[in-house]
């Protein structure tokens, strides 16, 4: 247990360019604090403690923001950076060396049974309000952006974006897609240039029959 607090600490020391020392890391780090507690928990509930692990598990979140159900793996050396809103599910598993921003979701879509949340590999990134929803794998050395939603599973040294995400590097080389995450078409506008397109058409059509109309009055006034 000592040797897993001194390899998160060292975790938080490598990768915030903000820690200065482990004193300060070890009582001021919410995410930190979230994994300690988490601990305990996890082991309660693997000996059937469930609702004293759930206590704990109440207690971390309201005490760190960050809520992981008593059940979840969570590996050694993982960094929980700004931990505010991260939530980590029942079946979910992360691996050594991870780090998970601000707003993180490794959820389940409602759907599943038995397995219902995914699987970090080692040394995975998942960027701020990133979304990880499902019974997958999540391969080592990932990288998820910040706001992307994951619903299948992502290979090994891959990165992937947007929604729903997709893979835009893997193995360090630029996967050839349509990702513009820019210039996306406007699904409401598309649907507004649509109406207009077609009101205009029907603008058209009663100005013509308006003018029919008028023609035709005309000769009947004439034959009069």
């Amino acid at each position: 247990m000592l040797e897993r607090l001194r390899a998160d600490i060292r975790a938080v020391k490598e990768r915030d360019p903000a820690a200065r020392n482990s004193v300060e890391v070890l009582l001021l780090y919410s995410g930190l604090h979230a994994i300690m507690l988490h601990r305990p928990a996890y082991w309660l509930y693997n000996h059937d403690h469930f609702f004293l692990a759930r206590w704990i598990s109440q207690y971390a979140k309201f005490r760190t923001g960050v809520e992981i159900h008593p059940g979840a793996k969570i590996g050694t050396g993982v960094f929980i950076d700004h931990g505010a809103g991260i939530v980590i599910g029942e079946t979910a598993e992360v691996g050594d060396g991870c780090t998970l921003y601000q707003g993180v979701t490794l959820g389940g879509t409602g759907k599943d049974v038995g397995k219902r949340h995914p699987t970090l590999g080692k040394n995975v990134t998942v960027g701020s309000g990133a979304k990880v929803l499902g019974p997958f794998t999540i391969g080592d050395n990932s990288k998820i952006a910040a706001g992307a939603v994951v619903l299948e599973e992502i290979p090994a040294n891959a990165t992937a974006v947007g929604v729903p995400a997709k893979v835009v590097k893997l193995d360090g080389v630029r996967i050839v897609q349509d990702l513009d995450q820019i210039h996306m078409p406007d699904p409401v506008e598309q649907e507004f240039n649509d109406l207009r397109a077609a009101l205009s058409s029907l603008i058209t059509r009663v100005e013509s029959l308006e003018k029919e109309n008028r023609r035709l009055r005309e000769r009947l006034a004439a034959n009069e």
